[in-house]
């Protein structure tokens, strides 16, 4: 039969291979796994969480996987990967992608949860869920790639819930050794329970999104392994008849070649952004532009003294879901640009500690962020590997002070070096973990190629 976008995508699943993966690939994307497990340990700790958890410990089923952060509870495989979703997303921790989304949480989860509901026989191997890791990635990247409106920073569905649920069910699929038939309809069933639109960015219900997409791209290759069939060219553009393309106003596939001797992964190509504290993407260049000026303010004036600043002028790209002036709660602060800049003039930092009751109320934060005003430069893009942040400073006394940031230390331009990643994966796993048990995450992680059984992990 002619070879379709989907078939090759299902080809791609099935055929690749461990050897495939480059020493650079398999290099970020242990990075990413260790990474989104210390973020899963420190989201285990939120109240979004909890009800999460509260709501799968209403089923009784096989419970034999295990949840972030909660030594002896287990869930069903597809209940656990839900809620460790839940939790890799609670906080806006979780690394980031170009064109956008967050890859990790909406795959990993789902790998980890079926490494353990698999029989002792057909445990796969660190290298086999290093590879399923990988495919969940490719899929999500191609996808992504396939549409000019995905480069930009999203207005209509949350992007992990729409290409994260399709990558969730391509590394399920290969790590089950799905057939190739199998693998295509897996992906057909993932976009039939694929979307989340963006007004709920900002509120408790964000990070279901993620959730959603490991747990659903995980029923999805369940279901293509027991039989269930779905369109056979999901991903293909039909004219007058929507797959995969209804999530996107401009839709552009191309099939994705079956790997001969070499393929290169889009993660050889483009490295992943991995976040310094727990908020929006888009916040971490108002950050380090605000830091940037503030060190200056404290040269010019020997303190940071608020007293003296008239007009806090911030350029920002137009995004409306991460413009808010005055956030009144963690999850709204967390996307809001105004929020995150007056706190990193106000405090020199900005943490995990930043987005309590106590400190997002304050009332010398409230007195900044009344001096705020927003301007949006048209060379400022809404897209994270074209925008950048500018703090200015406009003080009585008339001098003006600016701070601009177009590379935060973090974005795939400007990776985290070991060390850094070293220190966010302690500083979050050791919310919920005894030192030990931190260093043996890191170094199976290190070593995963060599894991016998992945479920170890």
């Amino acid at each position: 039969p002619e070879e379709t976008v989907t078939s090759s995508f299902a080809s791609f699943i099935h055929a690749v291979r461990p050897e495939h993966l480059s020493k650079t690939v398999r290099h970020r994307s242990k990075r990413m796994i260790l990474d989104s497990i210390g973020v899963g340990l420190v989201g285990s700790t939120t109240h979004v969480f909890d009800i999460a958890l509260q709501y799968c410990r209403l089923y009784s089923s096989v419970a034999v996987s295990s949840v972030y952060g909660k030594a002896g509870v287990k869930l069903s495989p597809t209940l656990a990967a839900f809620t460790n979703g839940v939790a890799t997303h609670s906080m806006d921790f979780d690394d980031t992608w170009h064109p956008a989304t967050h890859p990790s949480g909406a795959v990993l989860p789902a790998l980890l949860a079926a490494s353990q509901m698999l029989p002792p026989s057909t445990k796969p191997n660190g290298m086999d869920f290093l590879l399923a890791f990988n495919v969940g990635l490719e899929v999500q990247g191609r996808l992504m790639h396939f549409s000019t409106e995905a480069h930009d920073i999203p207005k209509r569905f949350h992007p992990p819930s729409v290409v994260g649920t399709m990558g969730s069910a391509a590394a399920t699929a290969k790590l089950l050794s799905l057939s190739t038939a199998q693998c295509a309809h897996a992906l057909g069933i993932a976009a039939s329970l694929a979307g989340a639109p963006m007004a709920n960015a900002a509120t408790q219900a964000k990070p279901l999104h993620i959730g959603n997409a490991t747990r659903l791209g995980f029923e999805a290759a369940l279901l293509a392994a027991r039989g269930m069939e779905a369109n056979p060219l999901i991903l293909d553009d039909i004219p007058g008849c929507s797959g995969f393309s209804a999530f996107y106003s401009v839709y552009q596939p191309k099939p994705l070649s079956t790997p001969s001797d070499h393929h290169e992964f889009l993660l050889e190509k483009q490295d992943i952004a991995f976040k310094r504290f727990p908020a929006h993407l888009g916040m971490h260049w108002v950050v380090d532009a605000a830091l940037s000026v503030r060190n200056l303010f404290i040269n010019y004036a020997g303190s940071f003294s608020p007293s003296l600043i008239r007009t806090i002028v911030l350029k920002i790209p137009v995004s409306k879901y991460i413009n808010r002036p005055f956030p009144s709660s963690e999850h709204q602060a967390r996307h809001s640009f105004q929020f995150n800049a007056c706190t990193a003039l106000l405090d020199g930092e900005v943490g995990l500690s930043s987005f309590t009751e106590s400190s997002i109320h304050r009332q010398e934060l409230r007195e900044l962020l009344d001096k705020v005003v927003v301007e949006h430069p048209e060379d400022n893009m809404a897209n994270f590997d074209k925008m950048y942040g500018e703090v200015a400073l406009l003080l009585h006394s008339g001098d003006v002070l600016t701070g601009k940031c177009d590379t935060f230390y973090g974005h795939w331009r400007k990776p985290l070096s070991k060390e850094s990643l070293l220190k966010k994966f302690r500083s979050n796993a050791s919310h919920v973990l005894p030192e030990e048990k931190i260093e043996t995450i890191i170094t199976m992680v290190d070593n995963l190629e060599n894991l016998s059984d992945s479920s170890q992990l």
